[in-house]
């Protein structure tokens, strides 16, 4: 039997996502897989456990941010995965604790995480303080579902 291939790439969801981001932060700067700081890169403490995007494995690279980028004031972190990525969710959640722990210098106010398929999202969390935090990943669960963008998870239960 032949597998159907899915007709959307996660790069141009990601830019579609980034462009309507960018319409609801007036006075901030919305980027794509930003690695910057002003003239530093976004790296990882020493002994850090997050794997990483580049083949130093030192710099993460966010899918999109929501920054003030000459402050610098880090706002939002956006991590997005299309349903069935067979790499590990465990790379975005740990990308997304540490951009969003208070330690680290760049830290991100907040940091979301969406896995996207076809029939809308069938995951989302938030992040604060370098943990999901719970309350706030259900509010935003419930604002997906009213707004229609709530789609099923493999298992056929809403996230």
């Amino acid at each position: 039997m032949r597998r159907r291939r899915s007709c959307w790439s996660p790069i141009s969801v990601t830019h579609l996502l980034a462009v309507y981001v960018e319409r609801q932060f007036s006075g901030w700067q919305v980027d794509g897989n930003y690695d910057r700081l002003g003239e530093r890169t976004l790296r990882l403490p020493r002994g850090s456990t997050i794997s990483t995007d580049d083949h130093l494995g030192k710099s993460i690279y966010p899918d999109i941010v929501v920054h003030q980028r000459d402050i610098p004031n880090n706002l939002l972190a956006i991590e997005l995965r299309k349903d069935g990525n067979h790499q590990l969710l465990e790379h975005d959640q740990r990308k997304l604790q540490a951009l969003t722990d208070p330690n680290v210098w760049f830290a991100y106010a907040i940091g979301v995480l969406l896995i996207v398929g076809q029939g809308g999202v069938s995951l989302s969390e938030v992040y604060a303080g370098g943990v999901i935090d719970s309350t706030a990943s259900r509010w935003f669960a419930e604002r997906l579902d009213a707004g229609g963008l709530a789609g099923k998870h493999d298992n056929g239960a809403q996230h």
